[in-house]
């Protein structure tokens, strides 16, 4: 019988240091760890995600492209991975197909708004930040208001986050709702409170006109929105339900994949087994 992981659990391994330096160190676990995470990143190279991002563009997907990295405090790693984050959005507007955006979670660069700013100026069009706290919220509509075209990801499964998200509909800033994978204090329980709070939120902000992705991988929810809310496209993470993207396109729908890359890959990767085995 194979035994079964709380699902908070995994979520802390992906979140320990000190486990992530166990199997790193332990004879050929480094290997064996990057053979199960490729299946979900692009590589540990820029060169890797714009090679993905071509890939899928041949079958008709679009692409996200993400360095790895979050909770950065020191203001001159910080400047590095701006710097980072710059030359990368200069190879997607020369490098990448039509279409590609540039991902980052703005606390990769310190939750500083100039810092995201540089980054939004550097892009031929459209970044994506994911919106979290109010600090983050602040930034993205400061930034979009001083003419960066920038979206936001918000999370279903936050009790903030319909005000939040209205906030950002008002400011014309694209929004890609996902369920909210993270295990925080005072969240919607997972299950179907958090399919309803998703769905609820998905028709509301389609009816004030917002500009509406739906980030989710659970086909139920997914089928029983997109014939109600047309013209909004599928956003999927990559290696994730690969086997629905050709019906998707196929169909017409606009889809884009979450494609990351870098050296940090090892607790994403915990990320994705604590979604997809962990009990909830």
């Amino acid at each position: 019988m194979q035994a079964v992981i709380p699902r908070r659990v995994l979520f802390a391994l992906a979140t320990s240091e000190r486990f992530e330096r166990v199997v790193r160190d332990a004879p050929g676990g480094q290997a064996l760890a990057y053979r199960f995470a490729s299946r979900y990143v692009a590589g540990e190279t820029a060169a890797d995600a714009l090679a993905t991002a071509h890939r899928l563009a041949a079958q008709g997907v679009l692409s996200s492209i993400d360095y790895f990295g979050e909770n950065v405090f020191d203001p001159v790693e910080a400047d590095r991975v701006t710097d980072a984050y710059v030359a990368l959005a200069g190879r997607i507007a020369t490098e990448a197909p039509a279409g590609t955006y540039l991902s980052l979670d703005l606390s990769h660069v310190a939750l500083d708004k100039r810092r995201l700013a540089r980054i939004a100026a550097a892009l031929p069009s459209g970044a994506q930040q994911a919106a979290r706290t109010d600090r983050i919220l602040d930034a993205v509509l400061a930034v979009a208001r001083d003419g960066a075209r920038v979206s936001a990801t918000v999370q279903a499964n936050l009790r903030r986050t319909p005000a939040d998200a209205h906030r950002l509909a008002e400011a014309g800033i694209p929004i890609r709702l996902v369920k909210g994978a993270y295990v925080e204090e005072g969240a919607i329980p997972w299950g179907d409170p958090t399919d309803i709070a998703f769905a609820e939120l998905a028709h509301s902000l389609h009816r004030a006109g917002a500009e509406l992705s739906l980030a989710t991988h659970d086909p139920v929810l997914r089928e029983a929105l997109l014939p109600a809310l047309g013209g909004v496209g599928v956003e999927m993470l990559f290696g994730v339900r690969r086997y629905d993207l050709p019906s998707l396109v196929g169909r017409g729908i606009p889809v884009r994949l979450y494609v990351p890359f870098g050296e940090r890959w090892f607790r994403y990767w915990m990320r994705r087994v604590a979604e997809s085995r962990g009990v909830r």
